[in-house]
């Protein structure tokens, strides 16, 4: 089985995900882009069960455009997100991309808020593109 390690920036925190993500995806929604202080967030989604948090973290509280809660886990330390978990879906913690480090993690397959992409960017490949 696959195991893939998260990290923040201190290594302080970490998420350690067994198997494969169920959905990697980009979201270009104005509030991913003030988090990430990027163009557009990216995360992988793992089943909550194939999930391990190590460390401390604190929380932000917040209700998406679609009007659910997110919550996002954010090393205390050195301040990077490492994960989120969605009210809807609750079985499920979201870990940001980045925080994997491996140019060679699969591809997203979905890009979400595309009204809001920045015109620059493209998403290649085979990705469902959602508004």
């Amino acid at each position: 089985m696959n195991t893939r390690t998260a990290t923040c920036s201190c290594g302080q925190l970490r998420v350690v995900c067994e198997g494969d993500p169920v959905r990697v995806s980009v979201c270009h929604c104005l509030d991913c882009q003030k988090r990430t202080g990027a163009p557009f967030g990216a995360q992988a989604r793992w089943p909550a069960a194939q999930a391990t948090v190590e460390g401390r973290a604190s929380r932000y509280v917040r209700t998406a455009d679609s009007g659910n809660t997110v919550t996002f886990h954010f090393c205390p330390d050195c301040g990077s997100t490492v994960y989120y978990r969605l009210d809807h879906v609750p079985d499920v913690v979201a870990v940001a991309l980045g925080n994997f480090a491996d140019p060679a993690f699969p591809a997203p397959s979905f890009s979400v808020y595309e009204e809001r992409k920045h015109a620059w960017i493209d998403i290649p490949g085979d990705v469902e593109h959602l508004d």
